[in-house]
């Protein structure tokens, strides 16, 4: 079937998921690839050499430790939507690159382990959310172990996070005694089983709420009369249904299900692509632009290097704002003003390519960066001329003086870290005026460490050696009249820059930051820039 370009933008539904480490997220992830028919079997994510991998999980170190450190993109077409799914990693040390990927997606899947509720990381990746009005839709994951009281998770969310429920199904049961789930729009019982762990064929029963004779003889009488009390108290005490306010963000329709059993996922998926909101209006230096309109526009943010050995190459993803995207075409790369074709333009399947010619507003696709292109560039028509708003950069909270053990591969050392600093899982600085001769590297968790280890030494061959520094705290100086060499600092103060040679300042202790302010009249510092 032949769509317009309106109707193709029409289509796409780009979204992350977001979670604690260990919810779940890979394994739902894997199941909407089965349902949408691009992967024929699912394998979990285990950490062990001989286990399966999940689909998103591409990078070396992550099918080691059976982690996920780096996004992914995922897209696959179901019920008429072309889907761009963004993996996120969940563990806390790799929260920089997922804060990156919200910028890039619509909505967001927030997964919830049935057993613990609402974890520290969930909260985290939940306030990025809300501060770009991002709608959450919440399946509440692992219902086939035993379980927290229901309206006790609901209660979790709206205290924790700030935001109303509305239950769209509901459990019977948990663990051993999980049955089903109760659909609250068709009003029917999808009886709960097990045997459609890796495929997405199965028998599914569904047995009308008001065929209770039935529905006693299956659940059991006190099960049922559970039920009924529980859908009463719903009904009368839930939010209603309101698609402008989960639009808005301040609303979330919550599922319940197993993604490890496939069992409530294809519920959730078909409401999920229903409600979530096709690609929006992003914002400009000239003010939000059109996602709709003919011209085509992205920006970046993500940018990585050696994804497959066998490539040996920088992609950057950009997530397409405006228009249509047309290999033939020429587009400006606003940073530069390089006006060129995008090269090797390709959509992602973890590490699997396909080369594309022609992709619309909402898509992700990825293209050769030559080394030019830095996380929350432009590309835009020729003649435009503006820019979409930067991509914060965070705080490092972590600092590590780093130099090579061999001496003689200076070369490899320095290429290897800059790269891997320009995708932004690291930060690098160096002493005031000493070049790249005395490098510092900062991380927002401590595993990232390990990660720049394992990535120098597998993509590079360069060993280093990581010297772990006392500063906790990092300024970049927004504004300061005279030369940085003359701010009246504190004890524990060190002068710093960026690549860029911007001045910034780091401490150990937190108090000290305002000590200098204090001693510094027209000193202004901030805690983060925008790239």
């Amino acid at each position: 079937m032949a769509y317009s370009m309106k109707e193709e933008i029409a289509r796409r539904r780009t979204f992350a998921i977001i979670s604690h480490p260990d919810a779940g997220k890979t394994t739902l992830t894997e199941k909407f690839l089965l349902y949408s028919g691009t992967i024929n079997t699912a394998g979990s994510v285990k950490g062990k050499a001989t286990a399966k991998h999940a689909v998103s999980d591409w990078m070396e170190i992550e099918k080691q430790r059976g982690i996920s450190v780096t996004s992914s993109v995922l897209q696959f077409e179901y019920d008429g939507c072309v889907v761009n799914l963004l993996d996120t990693p969940g563990h806390q040390d790799f929260s920089e690159d997922t804060y990156r990927t919200l910028m890039a997606a619509d909505s967001a899947v927030m997964v919830i382990d049935g057993s613990k509720g609402v974890e520290p990381q969930t909260r985290k990746l939940f306030k990025v959310c809300a501060m770009r009005h991002i709608p959450i839709f919440t399946f509440i994951n692992k219902m086939d172990r035993d379980a927290l009281d229901t309206f006790d998770l609901l209660d979790d969310i709206e205290k924790n996070l700030g935001v109303a429920t509305c239950p769209m199904n509901w459990p019977i049961g948990s663990g051993k005694r999980f049955q089903g789930i109760y659909d609250r729009e068709l009003e029917d019982v999808l009886m709960y089983s097990d045997t459609r762990k890796g495929t997405k064929e199965g028998h599914e029963e569904r047995i009308p709420l008001s065929e209770t004779a039935r529905l006693g003889e299956v659940l059991g009488g006190e099960a049922l009369k559970k039920l009924q009390s529980e859908i009463d108290l719903l009904d009368g005490a839930s939010e209603p249904f309101d698609l402008d306010e989960v639009q808005a963000g301040m609303l979330t329709p919550v599922f319940f299900g197993s993604a490890l059993q496939n069992f409530g996922v294809e519920i959730f998926l078909h409401h999920f692509l229903r409600m979530a909101l096709p690609p929006t209006p992003r914002v400009s230096d000239q003010g939000p632009v059109d996602p709709y309109a003919e011209d085509f526009s992205a920006f970046v943010f993500k940018i990585q290097a050696n994804m497959n050995k066998a490539h040996r190459d920088r992609i950057a993803f950009l997530r397409i704002c405006s228009g249509k995207y047309d290999a033939a075409q020429e587009v400006k790369h606003a940073q530069s003003g390089r006006v060129a074709r995008l090269s090797q333009p390709q959509q992602l399947m973890a590490d699997d390519r396909k080369v594309v010619s022609e992709a619309y507003a909402g898509d992700i696709i990825g293209v050769f960066d030559p080394g030019l292109y830095g996380i929350g560039d432009t590309f835009c028509m020729p003649k435009a001329t503006f820019r979409y708003e930067g991509i914060p950069t965070f705080a490092p909270e972590h600092f590590a003086r780093v130099r090579q053990v061999d001496t003689m591969k200076r070369d490899q050392f320095v290429k290897g870290i800059s790269q891997i600093a320009q995708e932004g899982a690291i930060q690098i600085f160096r002493e005031s005026g000493m070049g790249m001769e005395e490098i510092i590297c900062g991380v927002v968790g401590v595993l990232q460490f390990d990660v720049l280890k394992f990535r120098l030494k597998n993509e590079y061959n360069v060993e280093i050696i990581l010297e772990q520094l006392p500063y906790e705290h990092i300024r970049w100086v927004a504004k300061w009249d005279g030369d940085v060499k003359n701010i009246v600092g504190t004890s524990d103060m060190k002068r710093i820059e960026d690549l860029k040679g911007n001045p910034l300042l780091l401490f150990i202790n937190e108090w000290s930051v305002q000590m200098v302010l204090d001693r510094n009249k027209g000193l202004e510092l901030a805690e983060f820039r925008k790239n």
